[in-house]
């Protein structure tokens, strides 16, 4: 918790973001705790696709050139 007026910036970029890497998960001690998670961040976007990795292993193709931004959609989100 920050104090009012303060951002939280973790916060607003998973708000804001095309795609969510979830990294770690392997120390993740169970498989509710995962989905408390994955809960918690769809709350604050519902809309970005989750990819859970390890050691940030993930494919290229998911991260690079993959023209996700629309400014629209940022203009009209509020998180």
């Amino acid at each position: 918790e920050k104090p009012d007026g303060v951002v939280n910036e973790a916060i607003e970029q998973v708000c804001f973001a095309d795609k969510i890497i979830l990294n770690k998960t392997d120390l993740i001690e169970s498989k509710d705790e995962l989905e408390a998670i994955e809960k918690r961040i769809r709350q604050l976007n519902p809309q970005a696709p989750i990819f859970q990795c390890q050691h940030s292993e993930i494919s290229p193709k998911e991260v690079i050139n993959i023209g996700a931004f629309d400014l629209d959609r940022v203009l009209n989100f509020d998180p």
